[in-house]
């Protein structure tokens, strides 16, 4: 199945997930003329329009009936949506916007888009070292399938990574990257998934655990600790790409912070410090710091975006297979 795009067409985008990210990048996109929104599929239903999704009409819906599946006209109720929405013609790219929980979920939806023929680019923000490693598991069958596919893409892995990777060119030996994050959400409700899969990173959690804990359980975990989650020694993708991008070994990278589900207000600043030794024998640390007014969809979906733009121009160049956010750069989407 190809997707083909007339070079004067926008990129027709599909978003898989429809909570607190996929709805950011759907008005994020709504903002940009060179993509265009054309399909989503949450876990009850679809649709796709080729002239376009309305962002405010499809949030709306999804908010009162609990899926785009009842959008008139053209929503489809499905218990297999993600599926029947790859089948539709007419996509080129999708941001898979979709929680990771379990850990293999990402990796079998690729393995779906490999299994209908589609052929096109695909970008996840995925965060798990583990779940990028099942993915370059892939890389030859994505290769061999025509699809593109950058993982890794959002702030961190994403942003950040990237950051590292560009800061680590001004030393010999890279000896540390510190990856510190502050999120600050009004409440957890709007990004469940994520909240779910930073509560595994947590001692005495894991994926399993989280995964299985009820709205009610987490409320409780929140009240105890004030709606804030505090995390260290994450196992965060960013060790993994650094690594494979030839920068440093995993071991020398950490992830951690701290994330508000009360307060849209950061906790505290997201940061990356690149801690080298240069080839004059110097030790020295980069930092760079992302402004605490932009938001963790801001950090994320932008990123993304402009990694769906830097893929799909690999797409068609004919460069297909898997890709880190650390090894291509991303383009501004106009």
């Amino acid at each position: 199945m190809t997707q083909e795009q007339d070079a004067n067409q926008p990129l027709a985008l599909g978003i898989l997930g429809y909570g607190g990210l996929g709805q950011a990048m759907a008005r994020l996109v709504a903002r940009r003329r060179q993509v265009q929104w054309v399909a989503v599929a949450d876990r009850k239903g679809y649709v796709v329009h080729p002239d376009g999704l309305n962002p405010s009409l499809c949030q709306r819906v999804y908010q009162e009936r609990g899926s785009v599946g009842y959008l008139e006209p053209g929503g489809v109720l499905s218990e297999t949506s993600i599926a029947e929405v790859i089948a539709q013609p007419g996509v080129n790219a999708y941001f898979l916007a979709l929680p990771n929980l379990p850990n293999t979920f990402i990796a079998t939806v690729a393995q779906q888009f490999l299994a209908q023929g589609w052929r096109g680019v695909l970008v996840d923000a995925i965060k798990r070292t583990s779940a990028v490693e099942q993915l370059l598991a892939m890389k030859s069958s994505l290769a061999a399938g025509g699809i593109t596919y950058l993982t890794g893409c959002g702030a961190t892995p994403g942003l950040l990574t990237a950051a590292a990777a560009l800061a680590a060119h001004s030393y010999e030996e890279i000896l540390q990257v510190q990856v510190t994050f502050g999120v600050g959400i009004a409440n957890w409700e709007s990004y469940r998934a994520t909240i779910r899969e930073d509560i595994a990173h947590l001692p005495g959690y894991d994926v399993a655990r989280a995964q299985a804990m009820t709205d009610a359980e987490i409320e409780e975990l929140l009240n105890r600790t004030d709606g804030k989650l505090y995390l260290e020694n994450m196992e965060h993708a960013d060790d993994v790409i650094l690594e494979l991008a030839g920068i440093c070994p995993r071991e020398r990278v950490t992830v951690g912070g701290v994330v508000d589900t009360r307060n849209p207000r950061k906790p505290l600043s997201t940061h990356v410090q690149i801690t080298g030794r240069t080839f004059e024998g110097k030790i020295a640390c980069h930092t760079f710091t992302l402004g605490d007014e932009t938001s963790m969809a801001a950090n994320v979906c932008g990123p993304a975006l402009g990694y769906i733009q830097a893929g799909w121009q690999l797409h068609q160049q004919g460069h297909y297979g898997l890709f880190t956010c650390a090894e291509v750069m991303p383009r501004w989407v106009h």
